[in-house]
């Protein structure tokens, strides 16, 4: 099947390049209602970020706590309905922060134009109408959800993401200069997220001469930010680990994700672990599925001092296994592309428990 995406309209990239906005939003100031929604990480609530903003009186700012829970769709109903009663429809969204307000930004771009709850809409192509403007400055780098087609939501009934092209940001700002201040656990995490997403794509049945040419860029950069002589938190690398999230959400969304993020949805559905941890969780004890990556992942964490938990497991109760294990079967799409269309032949239920019974 031939994937024909929309990819992000314009994206600049460069320290110093957040100063922008304020002229690349003006010419939408005049849509709608003449107002922009600004979602911002309240980390930086009382940063100096916060005094850089070029939001004017009829703007809204809202910034949002997003530890330790990642976006559901009853916040994004709640904040929607609030906008629409208050000040009706923005010019546009922007979103400041990490994985998680991007997805808030995406998805609440798409509900001021689509009726109902967001629940109506959690799968492939299930939005009826495009969304409003929305542009994406990421502050934590990794999670490919400035580039990616998808705003993943927790729901009452399942984690699963808005996915269409009009989810697409319209407009990036990449700006090194503001992942500068990420603690280094969060920087080692979410950095993985991006290998992982590249080890996913380019063991699958649908890695192509497409995706792999992003997965194998973004590699080499992982790499050298958490492998060689150089690595660390530097400025340097942290351009380079602006550009390989960029990248390696590109290789997943012309190729697929696999066994690890089935896995992860899961222990984020259930456990309410965050999605970069809950990777790492998950991937260092998928040898069988994924050996090599496996084994750079673990110089890794040695490299840069991370210790991550062990039997985690035997604190869940089988219900709580079962509810995860389960989530991660309803995956279809990504147990399709890591084992191959017989899947179901091959993974069952009791597959899964086992493999969650490992961490």
């Amino acid at each position: 099947m031939h994937k024909n995406f929309k990819n992000i309209e314009k994206i600049v990239y460069g320290r110093g390049s957040f100063g922008m906005m304020a002229e690349i939003i003006e010419p939408v100031r005049k849509e709608n209602n003449h107002f922009f929604l600004f979602i911002i990480d309240q980390y930086f609530q009382d940063k100096e970020l916060s005094t850089r903003l070029p939001a004017q009186s009829e703007d809204v700012v809202k910034f949002i706590d997003v530890d330790p829970h990642e976006p559901t769709t009853e916040q994004i109903d709640r904040l929607r309905d609030e906008i629409l009663a208050t000040k009706g429809i923005p010019s546009g969204v922007i979103g400041i922060g990490g994985g998680s307000i991007m997805d808030i930004a995406k998805a609440i771009s798409l509900m001021f134009t689509n009726e109902g709850s967001s629940t109506l809409y959690q799968g492939l192509n299930l939005i009826k109408k495009p969304g409003i403007y929305h542009l994406g400055v990421p502050t934590i780098s990794g999670t490919g959800a400035e580039v990616s087609m998808t705003a993943v939501l927790t729901g009452p009934e399942k984690k699963l993401g808005l996915k269409c092209e009009w989810t697409v940001f319209n407009q990036v700002i990449l700006d090194p200069e503001l992942i500068a201040s990420v603690p280094r656990d969060k920087w080692f995490y979410t950095g993985m997220d991006t290998y992982i997403h590249c080890i996913e794509s380019e063991t699958g049945m649908l890695n192509n001469a497409f995706s792999h040419a992003y997965a194998e860029e973004s590699l080499k950069l992982c790499k050298e930010i958490y492998l060689d002589k150089n690595s660390g938190q530097t400025a340097e690398n942290d351009d380079k680990l602006m550009v390989a999230s960029l990248m390696g959400g590109l290789s997943l969304t012309y190729s697929e994700v696999g066994v690890c993020h089935a896995l992860s949805y899961g222990l984020s559905k259930i456990l309410g672990e965050k999605h970069c941890y809950a990777n790492c969780l998950a991937f260092q004890h998928l040898e069988d599925y994924y050996p090599q990556g496996l084994t750079e992942f673990r110089a890794m964490l040695q490299k840069h001092q991370i210790t991550l938990p062990q039997n985690l497991s035997k604190n869940w109760s089988e219900a709580q296994i079962t509810a995860m294990a389960q989530v991660a079967y309803n995956l279809h799409h990504m147990w399709n592309h890591a084992i191959g269309t017989d899947w179901k032949d091959k993974i069952s239920l009791d597959t899964i428990k086992d493999l969650y019974r490992r961490m």
